[in-house]
């Protein structure tokens, strides 16, 4: 399987992931701001990545996927958030985060490998 494939299959399985994590903050947790954030950062990422299947250059499709990689980092940050507010426990951030590891990485090496015509 290609990396092209791979990334989108990837962040597709991750945004499914992060709705039920939304579900689970608003319904156990009563948690309704940071659950939002990490909502739309999270599930932005495979947009992203679906929307650069169509992009108009090389160029473009770059920058989409540097946008993905962008809100990865954001998601990131509100994982992080949520777990040191013990809002969520250390199985649940590094479940997460370990899938959100392999999908920066991922996207860090098709970038890379864009910008060196390797792709």
């Amino acid at each position: 399987m290609n990396q092209k494939n791979t990334i989108s299959k990837l962040s597709k399985s991750f945004a499914l992931r992060i709705i039920r994590l939304y579900k689970y903050l608003l319904e156990e947790k009563h948690e309704y701001i940071m659950s939002k954030q990490v909502y739309r950062s999270g599930t932005s990422i495979g947009a992203n990545i679906a929307e650069s299947r169509n992009a108009q250059s090389n160029a473009d499709y770059i920058n989409k996927l540097n946008i993905a990689l962008k809100e990865a980092d954001e998601t990131m940050y509100w994982l992080e958030l949520l777990h040191e507010s013990d809002t969520i426990d250390e199985k649940q951030f590094e479940s997460l985060a370990n899938d959100l590891n392999i999908i920066i990485g991922t996207l860090i090496n098709i970038i890379k490998k864009l910008k060196e015509g390797l792709c």
